[in-house]
């Protein structure tokens, strides 16, 4: 595709990955006047279908990303996959890359982020690492000792390559981790992570936004629920979450910001233990968290993310409405999306949709509900039925 022209001094964004993320950045892009070229593996992705300048390639090609790179004023991302390598070329050639690095080899890699945010002192779950050469008795030991130390069950991870609770083992015992090690292979450069299984009470996630000359802004914090490991709810504000809790986890998430030198949104997943909040998980880009803020937010997370990277004074995270709550529509065997609309719109006018143009597949996210409102069980009830009918799961 021939490159857009540039209109008069408002610059133009790269955005590699051709998600939901980068789709719902253009919303934002067209009110700021931001030129966003999205790298889309093909025309078909949620980003590809709304954004009209578009390059086709993969992430994880060098010649691919310098040249979609080209032009651009910054770079970003919608998924954290891109090779440190191929990051560490576009600064060589001038470009901005944001989040750098050096900041999203955290988001990368579980063992890194474990280890630079257990040298800042930040809250986080016992952990060990098993290497990916350690012999089978070697193997059998470490988690004989860890287990000793953190308690059954446990958490094992691989530290590259999961996402949506994929990658993730919660095991009961050493002859089940040992055959969940066993069968299971691991991504280029990875190794098993050991955690300690934290008895939480409910998780938590705290986004912030922060530009490169160090203004940050906190979102209220946010309660999440997990289906089968992907996030299903996200309450904001987290209900009846004392205030304590709430700016510590504010707290963590602005530290963790600054220490790992993020630019953009920053979204930290937190296990609320009834005592404080220890950190679960780390995204470097606008997060299923804070799909809420689209329509209960006075700056949504999306136009937040553009504003800090291009270093543009940022916009009030404040909510507009006592409660939001954000549903994602997941798929299964049903079709007709569309057509549910009628009922949707007809039962509940105040709800908002937001749909990703993708095709129908159990497990998969194909958009989100947002209710806003006061806070009640009848305003879950609202977003639950609007998501549910449009993905098929009820049909009255």
């Amino acid at each position: 595709m021939s490159e857009l022209k540039r209109i008069d001094d408002f610059p133009v964004v790269g955005v590699i990955g051709g998600g939901q993320l980068a789709r719902m950045m253009q919303q934002s892009a067209i009110a700021l006047g931001v030129q966003l070229r999205v790298l889309a593996a093909s025309p078909d992705e949620s980003a590809a279908q709304v954004i009209q300048d578009v390059r086709i390639g993969r992430h994880d090609d060098p010649d691919a990303v310098r040249e979609f790179a080209r032009g651009c004023d910054v770079v970003t991302f919608d998924h954290e996959h891109v090779p440190q390598a191929i990051l560490e070329s576009l600064i060589a050639d001038g470009i901005a890359v944001r989040p750098g690095p050096s900041a999203l080899i955290n988001a990368q890699d579980k063992v890194v982020m474990r280890q630079t945010l257990q040298d800042a002192g930040l809250p986080i779950p016992q952990w060990q690492v098993v290497a990916a050469d350690a012999s089978d008795d070697e193997v059998a030991q470490i988690l004989t000792a860890f287990g000793d130390r953190a308690g059954w069950p446990l958490v094992l991870k691989t530290s590259r390559g999961g996402y949506d609770g994929r990658g993730v083992w919660v095991v009961d015992d050493r002859d089940q981790a040992l055959a969940v090690i066993a069968d299971t292979e691991l991504a280029d450069g990875a190794v098993w992570l050991l955690e300690q299984y934290v008895p939480f009470t409910r998780e938590l996630a705290a986004q912030v936004a922060r530009s490169p000359h160090g203004q940050a802004v906190a979102y209220p914090v946010v309660q999440t629920v997990q289906t089968d490991g992907i996030c299903s709810m996200v309450i904001s504000p987290a209900p009846e979450l004392d205030d304590d809790t709430a700016m510590q986890a504010q707290r963590v998430a602005m530290k963790v910001a600054q220490v790992l030198d993020v630019t953009g949104m920053l979204a930290v997943e937190l296990f609320d233990t009834g005592d404080g909040v220890l950190i679960n998980e780390l995204a470097m880009r606008p997060h299923n968290s804070g799909h809420w803020s689209m329509d209960g937010a006075v700056t949504s997370q999306f136009e937040n993310h553009l504003r800090a990277i291009l270093d543009l004074p940022l916009g009030s995270p404040s909510a507009t409405s006592p409660a939001t709550v954000m549903v994602n529509i997941l798929g299964t065997q049903a079709t007709g999306m569309y057509a549910s609309f009628r009922h949707v719109m007809a039962r509940d006018p105040r709800v908002k949709v937001h749909l990703y143009g993708k095709a129908p597949r159990p497990g998969r996210k194909l958009g989100h509900v947002n209710a806003v409102g006061q806070w009640s069980p009848e305003l879950v009830e609202r977003a639950v039925h609007a998501a549910d009918f449009i993905s098929g799961a009820i049909n009255e």
